[in-house]
């Protein structure tokens, strides 16, 4: 079971320039109170079979976490053009938001984002050298979700505690947990 759960990714700039930086807000759930802060990251994948070449545009920490609805606003950098192949700009790339908690991933987002550029001419018959200047993204809205089972450290508040109108029980001691000489006991009574 996993204590977060991300109830919605709301981008605000979408679709923008190419090198605008991303704006989003991440709407989670929390079901128990936590120890440490989540930890955040947004990463450009534009060549899928090179993970080498994947940037993280940036992460964030949030916390400390209150049980129930929470969220916030993230703001990563745009990749930087230098760090892409010139035959993986123009087309389909991924962009994949992950949260972690304790160094283990619980949450990957990922979103197909196509850039092209901003004018009928240059789609037609792009340029030998790719300008950057001229490039939009556009993220869509189809998502991939994929949940990892982590360790968490926590418990939600919801177990352990009895439902409503359920009968609690104690403890039931064993026979060598009762006080008395061993004269005064007779198969595990006191008498």
């Amino acid at each position: 079971m996993s204590i977060v759960t991300i109830r919605n990714v709301e981008f605000f700039n979408n679709p923008a320039r190419f090198l605008d930086p991303y704006h989003f807000r991440v709407t989670f759930e929390c079901i128990a109170p936590l120890k440490d802060d989540l930890e955040w990251k947004l990463i450009y994948v534009s060549s899928p079979g090179n993970e080498e070449l994947d940037q993280e545009l940036d992460d964030c920490l949030v916390g400390p976490v209150p049980v129930g609805v929470n969220s916030f606003e993230f703001e990563g950098l745009s990749p930087d053009p230098s760090k892409i192949p010139t035959e993986d700009v123009l087309g389909v790339a991924a962009l994949i938001l992950t949260g972690s908690y304790r160094d283990q991933e619980f949450v990957r987002v990922g979103y197909y984002q196509n850039t092209e550029y901003d004018n009928e001419e240059m789609k037609a018959a792009p340029p030998d050298k790719i300008q950057f200047d001229k490039l939009v993204r556009d993220i869509s809205t189809k998502l991939r979700v994929t949940r990892f089972q982590i360790k968490w450290d926590v418990v939600p508040q919801s177990q352990g505690l009895p439902a409503a109108g359920a009968a609690a029980s104690a403890a039931v001691p064993s026979a060598n947990d009762l006080d008395g000489d061993d004269d005064s006991k007779s198969n595990g009574v006191v008498s």
